[in-house]
C-alpha cells in the first residue's frame, strides 16, 4: 500500500471517529447540527433532553408531577403517572435501581446493542436494524411475540446511544443514556394485516457510582456501582383493558430491569478491565 492510501486511510478513520464523537456528544451543544442527516440529529437532541429531564426529576414524596410509588423490592423502585388518551392508558413510568460492579457505559453499551437484544428480551421475535446512521444511531423494527387474545405487536423506532456526563449527578463519575422513540418510515410497512404498531418513547440513563477513592487505574468491579433510571411512555396501538396494563407493567417492568441487570452482570463479570 503506497504512503498516499495509507494517509487517505488514516483520513477516513479519523472522520468516522470524528462522526462518533459528535453522535455521542449530542447534547453537549445547542448550536445547529449541520451535515447529512442534520434533521434526524435535532429530533434526537431535543427527545433526548426531554427524556434526560425525565429521568432526573424529582419522585420524592414532596415531587410536584405527582409520581406515584406502586412497585418497591429492595433496591427498585418503580413509579407511575396515571394517564389516559381516548380511554386508552399511556402512564408514563420511571424505574430506579442499581447494580454492583458494572459502569454505566458496559450497561448501556450492551442495552444498546442491537444483535443481541433477543438474547435477554424473550418478548421479541425478530429484530431487524433497518438503518445504522453511525455506530451510535439505528433504526430497528422488531416484531413482538403475539400475546392472546391480543393481536401482534411490532415497533419500529430509532435508537441513540448519548454519554450525558455533562449531566451527571453531583456523586457520579460519568453518566451514558440510550432514547429509543418511535417513528415512521414508507420503507417498513405492518408485518400482517392484523398487526398493530407499538408507539413510545424511553429512556435508560446510567451513572457510574465510585465507591472508592483509588485511582480511576486500580479500581476493580468491588469499587463501583451503576445508578440506573428507566423512563418509559409507552401507546399500545389499540384499545386494551386499563387493569390489564396496569397489571401487567406492574409484573413485567421489574421482571425486565432484574432480568437485564442480571443479563449485564454476567457479561461483565469476568472482565478485568472496566469499561468507562
Amino acid at each position: 500500500m503506497g504512503d498516499s492510501n495509507i494517509d487517505e486511510k488514516i483520513s477516513e478513520n479519523e472522520n468516522n471517529k470524528e462522526k462518533q464523537i459528535n453522535t455521542l456528544n449530542l447534547l453537549l451543544s445547542n448550536e445547529p447540527i449541520n451535515g447529512p442527516n442534520s434533521a434526524f440529529f435535532e429530533e434526537v437532541r431535543l427527545v433526548a433532553n426531554q427524556q434526560l429531564q425525565h429521568a432526573l426529576a424529582d419522585v420524592s414524596k414532596n415531587n410536584t408531577e405527582g409520581w406515584e410509588l406502586f412497585v418497591e423490592d429492595g433496591n427498585l423502585k418503580m413509579y407511575k403517572l396515571e394517564n389516559e388518551i381516548d380511554g386508552i392508558v399511556i402512564d408514563p413510568l420511571k424505574a430506579l435501581h442499581c447494580i454492583d460492579g458494572v459502569t454505566a457505559r458496559e450497561f448501556i453499551d450492551i442495552f444498546f446493542d442491537p444483535f443481541i437484544k433477543q438474547e435477554w428480551d424473550d418478548t421479541i421475535q425478530s429484530c431487524v436494524i433497518i438503518e445504522q446512521l453511525s455506530p451510535d444511531s439505528v433504526f430497528l423494527h422488531q416484531v413482538h411475540r403475539r400475546i392472546w387474545p391480543t393481536a401482534t405487536r411490532e415497533s419500529l423506532f430509532w435508537s441513540q446511544r448519548l454519554n450525558v456526563s455533562s449531566k451527571k449527578s453531583s456523586d457520579a463519575f460519568d453518566a451514558w443514556m440510550v432514547c429509543n422513540k418511535s417513528t415512521n418510515r414508507e420503507d417498513v410497512v405492518l408485518s400482517s394485516s392484523s398487526a398493530v404498531r407499538v408507539k413510545f418513547t424511553i429512556a435508560m440513563l446510567c451513572q457510574t457510582i465510585l465507591k472508592t477513592n483509588k485511582p480511576i487505574e486500580e479500581l476493580t468491579r468491588d469499587d463501583i456501582q451503576c445508578k440506573i433510571v428507566y423512563v418509559a411512555e409507552v401507546h399500545p396501538g389499540g384499545w386494551v383493558p386499563k387493569i390489564g396494563v396496569r397489571q401487567v407493567y406492574k409484573k413485567e417492568y421489574p421482571k425486565f430491569l432484574r432480568t437485564f441487570s442480571k443479563y449485564v452482570y454476567d457479561k461483565v463479570k469476568n472482565k478485568e478491565n472496566l469499561s468507562f
